[in-house]
């Protein structure tokens, strides 16, 4: 039998629907391609895309690609780009169609899925009982807030574009469609195709705030506003018995959605008083347009007359007043529907939407709890003429759309940043002129104010400060809003605190306790229940210290709240804000929500969806209401004390290993960060400057003009950082924590056996030999051998190592000098540690822990930390029983590791089951790929040794 290649047992597996789909589509752009540039191009695209593939297994194919692509013109090789563009945007397309038709099938069958809203409610009803179900599903609160930053990248008319490809899909997979109907649906698929090659890619003008504000409303219009009332639905049969269509509705409208687009201002010009004012007045229409033709909708379809179905007293004087504000259209409204009460006035509520929306006072409503009583009264009336599934159907969905989105639709948040509150109080106190700067923040101040008495309290009262350090960044905003108001009512404010940094989330209980002192906290925490709210920042913690480290830092400081407000009987909500990226706390929001440290969630979760992520959960009506459902199941879930019990014992186990990982992880970022060089290699090796340059977002890269690592903002530290050689930003703390973790427990090469120190026992497995003296012994075997070393051939310097693993080069960007990847200064500045500027609070704790820490450093002339270290108890009982083998000097290059120019690769070398006696145990490990030097050019007779570990974790095959 022959093998199976890799690719073609990833294409067995591939659902056939889906394969057949991306083949579709395929062809389809190739028809296009072929007839728009040629046989040429089609033929360039294909033979581009089959070296790609042979490349991954054949050096010789990727020189050949790389020989194509340069022996193309510019402009060919910009078609090019384009096609596989385009080619992507399909196939995403198709896989996502596939995941939405996965999620209708599974629900056909009437299996209960799991992590669905149904399992949740029957897991806490089982546990709990009934009464306790009821009090959590009564606090219960979803809360995703959509933000700008990063951007979606695709155009709105790539989007759209994609978005009509997928709607001739669906015509094309319709099984009632005729013949006729399919030959025309194929058509339109490839006119669509045709227009999606021809839409530019690239913006040709700087995207504007309001630009970002309407790209969000699409997602509310198509997807949001409509499955939000399914999911209450799904809920709602899940708590109650019977036909839910003929009682009154059990599940509570728990889903909330904020918005940071038109909004927040920290570090972006561009949003200004007047941006957030327009950002509410197109929110505002958005929604109210809904709510319009959904109550004109319903009302048409509510035909029931006076015979069947006759309106309440209640119903009938709400009707006698409707006619005396508005004659003309209650008699217009009544000769096309006579003696249908139900119906005349739920148009009437359409005519009053319609006039809220256009802004006429005369029949316009103040607020949605005014809509709200209108709907009630229907429903009501609905109810005591027996019409219960008239009351309880598609006009409960209407009050649930209602009590979510209001008149606002999402509320808008404000966010400043600290240090501009602190320069316009400075400002206002001296007694000055005022700079526009200063003016810019009471006008925003001021225009909450005027929101708030246009669409209600709830449209616009959040306040998040970046870079909360004392409680005195609270005060200024209330102090500035006083100021502002001008002899009127400031504007109701919740004044949230944002932790961003590892120093600011230690601290943040002695804020939060000085927060409690302030009269207007203290107002507003009696006016809510004593609801409080924290923001936890995961991008600029990552910044700081790491995304290992700002992990564990956020996860401390969620314990230490949680804690903080039982003690205090606050009813605290942790804002997270996360991202798409990993870097920045992102991954599957259901599986975050399980992970939160015990008693922070609470019922209540709150979390930024960052603009990468948002059209990717949300575009697509399936996938958008099985990931709400996910959030909603886990937030339950992780309030229910059994869940918090186990979370807690996870917690305390894990611990001591969780310090240890955390301390070698922030050691080798910090030492990254402060390394010489550094800043000057990140700005040549990484994307930074280019993704700055590129048109996707109305925020600038940096807050400030300065050019150095400080003044670079989170979110493209990450980004770009995820992209240069080595995985700067992301990939050495986790190698280095790794590597620390195995070095405790005593399971690197060398380390490998059990605390009696006799050697592994083995039915059929010889023994491993002691290991010999220093005398003659071969480098490559010696203590610490079997990092993934490469073992170059003679006279051959070796390619060099970042964080204990090979960097990836790039040519014409090298790596930093081996001083700057081994030296680790005791220097920093700002939060990411770079070059230049006064030493910080921050780097001069980080050099106190540096030094209070064990010493994995650099050992004499050797690479490796010392293998038994009192400090680490594992050490004395796993340490080998001899002395590690001291290297001579003259077998190391440059610092960066030995040079084993004296012994040569012998045939045989690379097949490492054949270095000892007898068939290896398992399976063959065969690995094919190229070793580089630094300047990217191939080295010949290259030995890469590997270690392969048993379950126990142990190392047991070895060169």
């Amino acid at each position: 039998m022959s093998a199976v290649s890799p690719r073609e047992s990833a294409r067995q597996e591939m659902p056939e629907a889906l394969r057949k789909e991306v083949r579709l589509l395929g062809d389809l752009l190739g028809q296009v391609l072929s007839e728009e540039g040629g046989v040429e191009l089609l033929e360039d695209v294909e033979k581009l895309r089959r070296t790609v593939i042979a490349a991954r297994v054949r050096d010789e194919e990727e020189r050949a690609a790389e020989e194509l692509v340069t022996g193309w013109s510019l402009d060919q090789a910009e078609r090019v780009a384009r096609a596989f563009t385009c080619y992507f945007h399909l196939a995403n397309l198709a896989e996502e169609r596939h995941r939405a038709r996965a999620l209708r099938e599974r629900d056909r069958t009437g299996a209960e899925l799991a992590e669905s809203l149904a399992s949740a409610v029957a897991e806490i009803r089982d546990s709990l009982g009934e009464e306790r179900l009821g009090r959590l599903l009564s606090e219960l609160r979803v809360h995703p807030v959509l933000t700008a930053h990063p951007t979606e990248a695709r155009r709105r008319a790539v989007v759209a574009a994609i978005t009509r490809v997928g709607v001739q899909l669906d015509r094309l997979d319709d099984p009632r469609a005729s013949g006729r109907e399919q030959r025309d649906a194929r058509r339109r698929l490839l006119e669509e195709i045709d227009t999606l090659w021809r839409t530019a890619q690239l913006r040709s003008t700087q995207v504007k705030a309001l630009d970002e504000v309407r790209t969000i409303m699409a997602v509310f219009d198509d997807t949001l506003f409509r499955i939000v009332p399914e999911l209450y639905r799904e809920l709602d049969a899940a708590l109650g018995a019977g036909d839910p269509g003929r009682r009154p509705p059990l599940a509570p409208a728990y889903l909330r959605f904020g918005s940071w687009v038109g909004g927040d201002r920290d570090g972006n010009p561009a949003v200004t008083a007047e941006v957030t004012a327009e950002t509410m007045r197109i929110q505002a229409q958005h929604v109210l347009l809904g709510l319009e033709a959904a109550t004109t909708r319903i009302g048409r379809a509510l035909t029931a007359d006076a015979v069947t179905t006759a309106a309440s007293e209640d119903l009938r004087a709400r009707l006698a007043a409707a006619r005396k504000a508005d004659p003309e259209r209650l008699a217009e409204i009544e000769a096309r529907a006579p003696q249908e009460q139900h119906r005349e006035y739920l148009l009437h509520v359409a005519d009053r939407i319609r006039s809220t929306r256009g802004e006429q006072r005369l029949l316009a409503y103040h607020s949605p709890v005014e809509l709200l009583d209108d709907l009630l009264a229907v429903q009501r009336s609905l109810v005591e003429a027996g019409a219960l599934r008239l009351a309880y159907g598609e006009l409960q969905h209407l009050v649930w759309q209602v009590e979510t989105f209001g008149f606002h639709l999402a509320e808008l948040e404000i966010r400043q940043h600290s240090k501009v509150h602190q320069e316009a109080l400075a400002e206002l106190e001296g007694g000055g002129p005022r700079s526009a700067a200063t003016e810019e923040v009471l006008a925003t101040l001021q225009v909450m104010g005027r929101i708030q008495a246009r669409y209600g309290v709830q449209a616009c009262r959040r306040y998040v400060v970046s870079f909360t350090r004392h409680a005195g960044d609270i005060a200024d905003v209330y102090t500035l809003a006083a100021e502002g108001s001008r002899g009127a009512a400031p504007a109701v404010l919740d004044v949230i605190p944002l932790f961003e940094t590892a120093e600011d989330l230690a601290r943040a209980p002695a804020v939060l306790d000085a927060m409690l002192e302030l009269e207007p906290v203290r107002r507003r925490l009696e006016a809510s229940g004593r609801e409080l709210e924290v923001m936890l920042g995961y991008s600029d913690s990552t910044k700081e210290v790491g995304p290992v480290s700002a992990t564990f830092a956020l996860y401390q400081a969620q314990e230490t709240l949680a804690r903080w407000a039982r003690e205090r009987d606050v009813r605290l909500t942790l804002f997270h804000g996360r991202g798409g990226a990993l870097g920045r706390g992102g991954g599957p929001a259901n599986r975050a929500v399980r992970a939160q440290a015990p008693g922070s969630v609470a019922g209540r979760f709150k979390l930024t969806e960052q603009g990468e992520v948002i059209f990717a959960r949300y575009s697509n009506l399936a996938i958008a209401r099985r990931h709400l459902e996910q959030v909603s199941s886990a937030v339950l879930l992780s309030s229910t004390p059994r869940v918090e019990e186990i979370a807690e014992r996870a917690a305390e186990r894990f611990r001591q290993l969780g310090d240890t990982v955390d301390g070698a992880a922030r050691e080798a970022y910090l030492a990254l960060l402060e390394a010489d060089g550094f800043e000057d290699w990140f700005a040549r090796i990484s994307p930074v400057e280019e993704l700055s340059r590129l048109r996707i977002g109305s925020r600038p890269a940096r807050r400030d003009a300065g050019r150095r690592l400080q003044d670079l903002r989170a979110i493209p530290w990450q980004r770009a950082g995820s992209r240069p050689p080595g995985a700067a930003a992301g990939g050495l703390p986790g190698v280095a924590a790794l590597q620390c973790h195995a070095r405790q427990r005593g399971d690197e090469p060398g380390q490998d056996r059990p605390p009696d120190r006799r050697p592994l026992p083995g039915p059929g497995r010889p023994r491993r030999p002691r290991r010999p003296a220093a005398e003659g012994v071969r480098p490559d075997r010696g203590a610490g051998a079997g990092r993934d070393r490469a073992r170059p051939a003679a006279g051959r310097p070796p390619r060099p190592l970042l964080g204990g693993r090979a960097a990836q080069p790039l040519r014409g960007r090298p790596l930093p000098p081996p001083a700057a990847r081994t030296a680790l200064p005791a220097r920093a500045a700002g939060s990411a540690g770079g070059a230049g500027g006064p030493r910080t609070p921050a780097a001069a704790d980080r050099e106190r822990r540096r030094r209070r820490a064990p010493e994995h450093r650099l050992m004499g002339e050797g690479f490796e930390p010392p293998f038994l270290h009192p400090d680490y108890r594992s050490t004395v009982l796993r340490a080998p029983a001899q002395e590690p083998v001291r290297l001579p000097p003259e077998w190391f290059h440059h610092g960066d590791g030995p040079a084993f120019g004296r012994i040569p690769v012998r045939p045989g070398d690379a097949d490492l089951t054949r270095q000892h006696a007898g068939q290896p145990l398992g399976e063959r490990i065969i690995i094919a790929g190229r070793v580089l030097d630094s300047d990217g050019r191939g080295i010949p007779g290259t030995l890469v040794e590997v270690w392969q570990a048993n379950a126990a974790g142990r190392y047991v095959t070895g060169s």
